[in-house]
């Protein structure tokens, strides 16, 4: 069990020991607790006579990456794009660490759902092929593809990136396993189920067996597999598998995180497709009101949150919820391109 440290404790650990302590729970996938190190450490770096800025630089990576998976984006996005314009100015655009702050501001934007300007950040040929953070760069890249619906150019990206990390990284690791799963989402999204499921059961068999059931990773490798078995109306799988992803989302990363939002519209979808409508929408309707609080109604995941609520009232024969629920969806300019 990961003890919380109060503040005079954190004030007076070395940030060594910070980073150290920090780096280990974040590992485990204890973020929001990873985080509150982090932010300590940059605290005493800023303020230190002998701190030097390489040395903030890369504590501050590591603040931001446990800020994004929290869900908090913009937090992240304001990280990510100060260590990106410190490494540029010291070390130039080519340096292996300036094209991987890149890719991290990247992998933001993406999930912000901002992917032209996700895309026009990644690189990929800079280092070679065989460089680990090009192979980085091309997933995210790949990833950017997908979500724009570019699937033949995000699965010959995912295809290589995926040999590449078995033959480089290994088959355990963490990056060959997402590459396995990013693959796997690809090929789904192209309603090829039979070989999005035997990727999909492979990485949650090995996420589970490395990491442990309640991990972050181990449970999005439940979710992918969840929703290929509802893509091919399995949906007694799909359903177990869901309800307790959701369950576990709602206590390791709050009702807040826009995972645990994905994870309980994903359940609400498996009801409506089985014609359970109220069971449905008692799902959508908070994760509709959740989904405007954090991510806005210009977010691509909160405009299909709020289609799906609109045609299951619908189904209900609540034809002015339905109205009123679709009138969320005119609004104003966006603030961000999506």
């Amino acid at each position: 069990m990961v003890e919380i440290l109060n503040q005079v404790e954190l004030q007076e650990m070395h940030v060594n020991d910070l980073m150290t302590f920090g780096l280990t729970i974040y590992q485990q996938g204890h973020y929001r607790r990873a985080g509150t190190l982090f932010e300590t450490a940059v605290e005493f770096m800023k303020h230190s006579c002998k701190a030097k800025l390489p040395d903030t630089l890369t504590i501050m990576v590591h603040l931001a990456s446990s800020y994004h998976l929290e869900g908090r984006w913009n937090e992240a996005e304001k990280l990510r794009v100060e260590v990106l314009e410190q490494r540029k100015r010291i070390l130039g655009m080519e340096h292996p660490d300036t094209i991987l702050a890149a890719a991290n501001l990247a992998r933001t934007y993406a999930d912000q759902g901002r992917w032209n300007e996700a895309e026009n950040l990644e690189v990929e040929r800079i280092l070679g092929m065989e460089h680990p953070d090009t192979i980085l760069a091309a997933a995210n890249l790949a990833a950017t593809y997908s979500n724009q619906g570019r699937w033949t150019e995000a699965e010959t990206l995912e295809v290589g990136v995926l040999e590449r990390g078995k033959r480089i990284l290994g088959m355990e690791h963490p990056d060959t396993i997402r590459a396995a799963a990013n693959l796997a989402a690809t090929y789904s999204d192209q309603g090829r189920w039979t070989e999005a499921e035997k990727l999909e059961v492979e990485v949650f068999e090995q996420r589970k067996r490395i990491l442990g059931m309640e991990h972050p990773d181990t449970i999005l490798a439940a979710a992918n597999l969840a929703r290929t078995y509802a893509d091919q109306g399995r949906w007694t799988e799909a359903e177990n598998l869901e309800v307790e992803i959701l369950e576990q989302r709602k206590r390791i990363l709050g009702m807040e995180h826009p995972n645990t939002i994905l994870a309980a519209a994903n359940l609400a979808v498996t009801y409506g497709t089985q014609g359970r409508w109220k069971e449905a929408a008692a799902l959508l309707e908070p994760a509709v009101q959740t989904s405007l609080k954090v991510m806005g109604i210009q977010h691509p995941n909160t405009r299909s949150r709020v289609k799906d609520l609109a045609f299951v009232y619908e189904k209900m024969g609540e034809d002015q919820k339905a109205q009123e629920t679709r009138g969320l969806l005119i609004s104003d300019t966006p603030s961000y391109s999506a």
